[in-house]
């Protein structure tokens, strides 16, 4: 059975369901298996003619062993992922391939960790008999994607953070129209002081009572589901021992995560690319080895991605063999020759998103929104830099291009069509909370919030 430890080393390595109840190791680091399992050669080729939720299923069973018996597992991942899960390829550019993350209920990647972990904690709720508060902190899909996996499920409350008027129209209002169970708060602040509140909250001792946990990418529940789309990506355009070219446009680094860990259970990756916006502390980190924050977060138009300092960071130096702290110190340094041979990184503008948008669209038909543009401006980059023969390229598109209907419509002239998980939205009253950036404040609304 595997165990998880802490990136900060000082908490004693526990199983997958306390990983999961707490979010947050007690030392405030963040949970990763001790071992990664591999996924040999036989069981990589019987993927070519599975199925999403079969390849779900046989790729997070080692994880949850003893927590989840078999038959349980495949049935939350066929439950979790009745969505499709498209490959575009990319009209002039041979093997090129948009990887579509971007159909579930709520029309991004982050469907695919949340309804998952929504289901498993579902269950934990039941047999423990205790209720759970969910805290997350969302600079756009997150908040969304966790608000719609777990409305309405028993037991479970949860209060979402955002960052006043740095989320689209859309985004806040697939977190603030649900209600029931979903606490949706408005931070007049940025990204990094919701997410700095959640931390706190769960590192303090007098809010013990309620229960926390969290949904956001810190919660080892979050990571481990978004290792299996590069799996099934894979073996849709990959021969069975060809390397894959991965472009993963990256703020808080979770989606980047699951693809390192990928590969460590045996994905064949030649390369991983990883362009960030204007928030560009991992490029110069990667380049330096040194490490600066970007404080406060800088405000770009893929507003996902507005992390001044990512949380998961913890996770990669941990990968690699360094430690690097909650505040961002880095206390042991990673193998810098393998991460700088195996991840590449480039801080994309908002003009080069725009212009990225209008290309993309004008050569090759190719429809993106500023989240898959940073990714597909990166990947152009990384191509002209590095040339890496007719192995296959997977880019991902996170959001769908009619969640930022606004910028495709100044940009190419037309309003994509919305589709049926954001049809009426528009139309639904909205109900949410406005608090300032002050923890104390924060931590007195929880305490004031009916039990779930």
């Amino acid at each position: 059975m595997i165990r998880y430890f802490s990136t900060n080393e000082q908490a004693p390595p526990v199983g997958l369901r306390e990983a999961l109840w707490r979010g947050q190791a007690p030392d405030r680091g963040l949970y990763l298996p001790e071992h990664f399992p591999q996924l040999d050669r036989p069981t990589r080729a019987w993927m070519r003619e599975a199925s999403y939720p079969e390849i779900a299923a046989r790729v997070l069973q080692p994880y949850v062993a003893g927590l989840l018996r078999e038959e349980e597992l495949l049935q939350i991942c066929r439950e979790a992922y009745d969505f499709p899960v498209p490959l575009e390829p990319v009209r002039g550019q041979s093997r090129v391939f948009i990887l579509r993350l971007d159909r579930g209920p709520t029309a991004s990647f982050k469907d695919f960790a949340a309804r998952w972990m929504a289901r498993v904690l579902g269950r934990l709720v039941q047999q423990e008999g205790r209720p759970l508060t969910i805290l997350t902190a969302t600079s756009g899909d997150t908040g969304s994607a966790v608000a719609s996996a777990f409305h309405g499920v028993p037991g479970i409350r949860v209060v979402v953070l955002f960052p006043r008027g740095e989320v689209s129209d859309r985004q806040r209002r697939q977190m603030t129209t649900l209600g029931g169970n979903i606490h949706a708060v408005a931070i007049e602040g940025k990204f990094d002081d919701c997410q700095a509140m959640v931390k706190q909250a769960f590192a303090d001792p007098g809010l013990q009572s309620l229960q926390l946990s969290s949904a956001n990418s810190i919660n080892i529940g979050r990571l481990l589901p978004q290792m299996v789309y590069y799996f099934y990506a894979a073996s849709r355009v990959a021969d069975v021992d060809e390397p894959v070219l991965l472009v993963v446009p990256s703020g808080n680094f979770g989606n980047m995560m699951g693809a390192v860990i990928a590969r460590r259970m045996g994905l064949p990756v030649h390369r991983l690319l990883v362009p960030v916006n204007g928030n560009d502390e991992f490029p110069r980190y990667l380049a330096t080895g040194r490490y600066e924050k970007v404080e406060p977060s800088r405000a770009c138009l893929s507003n996902a991605m507005n992390v001044g300092h990512p949380s998961n960071l913890a996770r990669l130096v941990a990968v690699y063999g360094g430690r690097m702290g909650e505040t961002g110190r880095v206390h042991r340094e990673p193998d810098w020759a393998r991460l700088r041979r195996e991840l590449w990184s480039i801080s994309v503008s908002d003009e080069e998103t725009r212009a990225a948008i209008r290309a993309a669209w004008s050569e090759h038909g190719l429809l993106l929104e500023p989240h898959g543009a940073v990714a597909w401006h990166g990947y152009q980059q990384y191509r002209q830099e590095e040339p890496f023969g007719d192995l296959p390229a997977l880019v991902l598109e996170t959001a769908h291009p009619a969640k930022f209907p606004e910028e495709i419509e100044r940009l190419l002239g037309f309003r994509p069509e919305a589709p049926a998980s954001l049809a009426g939205l528009d139309q639904r009253p909205e109900s949410y909370d406005r608090l300032p950036p002050r923890y104390e404040v924060f931590r007195d609304y929880l305490r004031a919030l009916p039990a779930p």
